[in-house]
């Protein structure tokens, strides 16, 4: 194949696949990412040696690969630790490569941090990972460069050392020169965006492992906090929008006769359930039937799943919602909402609307399945005494995180909240109430509701009740004491 073709590959290309660049073979073996039609980065084998190779096609390829190129030399004529660039060039009417060293074993940032994120915060191992983060990054801007999609993902541990990846968002200001202090908040800030929002708490003693590696600069705290809430902003209105169109992260249809978004990750799993919705319902195991919406937990592929339809009861109730979004795209909107805030919440993967001409009727919402006790039914042992502190401390964390982020629930009540015992969380289900509100105000009444309604899962006279009101945050002005 010649890497023009690969422009009309789409999203997954058969693989093995080989490619004719100048000469010489090129065979994919593994995609690691894709762009359809624009880039290609992949696992191949080059002249007998595992390489990474990069592959810019379409009306952007030469400008992509400039930038990629520039990038990678910047790096390494830095001297800062990046994957040897072993081969590039560019083909007019064809597009262009680069061919990177393969750290096979590497393990990116990123996956390291997931791996210990659930630790109490600030653990050793916590640091470990932040602090490796912060030097390297340090180091960079010692440099003059800064990497404009910072993130975890791009710094890879292999041999006890950790390497720069990703040169096409690699930027200069001055080579060789350190790099100015408000591009260093700037570029922090688009660093500790993507970290949990409790860590804000910290950010003082995360930064000494920057200054340790480059004290150019004084960097005053409220400047780099007031960059890190600006760009979580932009993320969340950035994410939320790829929430309802076909983009990498999800796969969209969207007419006048439908609307189906799925998690890409999870379309195959998912693609022979999509004709059977009402027929999985009526096998699987029921929660919830008829009225307003129908709950059932069934089973895909040996994964248990959480498949809600919401039902239209009549045709007043149609004339109702036919024309505003549906209860399912606003549960799916939100759920997405919290789990990149880090609220816990059954990943959802998927949400079907039937449409007539834009009209909407029955729609449907797909989960993951939270297999833990609800709150009332694990704290029932507890009503005259203490639950465990662990699950306690995950509570008050839980009501701390909606009052950070202004999000009231809507219907608190404690079939609503579980145990997630591998995140040792609470999770949120039933989001159909769920809002984010821009308004302090409105945010106090609803979150004082949600409070009070939450305290009413127990008898005002019991322990249980007296002790969990003592230590659930309050928004100050809303409650009595």
């Amino acid at each position: 194949m010649q890497l023009a073709e690969l422009q009309q590959a789409g999203r997954a290309p058969q693989l093995p696949l080989s490619l004719e660049l100048a000469g010489e073979s090129l065979r994919l073996e593994r995609l690691l990412r894709v762009l359809p039609g624009q880039r290609y980065v992949a696992l191949a084998q080059w002249r007998g040696r595992a390489v990474l190779a990069k592959l810019l096609v379409g009306g952007k390829a030469e400008r992509h690969y400039q930038r990629e190129l520039e990038g990678a030399h910047l790096l390494a004529n830095q001297g800062l630790t990046t994957p040897v660039l072993l081969a590039e060039g560019f083909a007019s009417g064809q597009g262009g490569w680069l061919l990177f060293d393969y750290l096979n074993g590497a393990e990116s940032l990123w996956d390291a941090w997931r791996s210990v994120v659930h630790e109490p915060l600030l653990s050793d191992a916590q640091q470990a990972v932040l602090g490796a983060a912060l030097e390297s990054i340090a180091r960079l801007h010692g440099k003059g460069l800064w990497q404009a999609d910072l993130h975890l993902d791009n710094l890879l541990r292999h041999d006890g050392r950790l390497y720069l990846i990703d040169g096409g968002g690699v930027r200069v200001e001055t080579a060789g020169q350190p790099l100015s202090r408000q591009r260093v908040l700037e570029n922090l800030g688009v660093f500790f965006a993507q970290l949990p929002a409790e860590l804000d708490t910290y950010l003082e003693e995360l930064l000494i492992f920057y200054l340790l590696a480059n004290g150019e600069h004084a960097l005053p705290l409220e400047q780099l906090q007031s960059e890190v809430e600006k760009v979580r902003r932009w993320r969340l209105r950035d994410f939320l929008r790829k929430t309802g169109r076909d983009c990498s992260l999800f796969a969209a249809r969207i007419g006048a006769f439908g609307l189906r978004v799925l998690r890409r990750d999870c379309e195959p799993l998912l693609q022979p359930l999509l004709g059977e919705l009402d027929a999985r319902i009526d096998a699987g195991h029921l929660y919830k039937t008829g009225g307003a919406a129908t709950v059932a937990r069934i089973e895909v592929g040996g994964r248990p799943l959480v498949l809600k339809r919401y039902n239209v009861k009549n045709l007043l109730h149609w004339f109702k919602r036919f024309w505003r979004p549906s209860r399912a795209w606003h549960s799916w909107r939100e759920g997405n909402r919290l789990q990149l805030l880090g609220i816990p919440t059954p990943t959802p993967l998927a949400v079907i609307e039937r449409r007539f001409c834009w009209l909407r009727g029955r729609a449907y919402l797909i989960t993951d399945y939270c297999g833990g006790q609800d709150i009332i039914a694990r704290f029932e042992a507890y009503r005259h005494a203490s639950p465990p502190e662990a699950e306690l401390l995950a509570l008050e964390r839980l009501f701390a995180a909606l009052l950070r982020e202004r999000i009231s629930h809507g219907d608190l009540k404690g079939h609503n909240l579980f145990w997630d015992d591998a995140q040792g969380a609470w999770s949120l289900i039933d989001l159909d109430a769920m809002r984010q509100h821009r308004s302090a105000r409105s945010f106090a009444r609803a979150y004082a509701r949600d409070r009070a309604r939450f305290l009413r899962n127990w008898p005002a006279d019991s322990a249980l009740y007296r002790l969990l009101d003592q230590r659930l945050p309050q928004v100050p002005g809303t409650c009595p004491n």
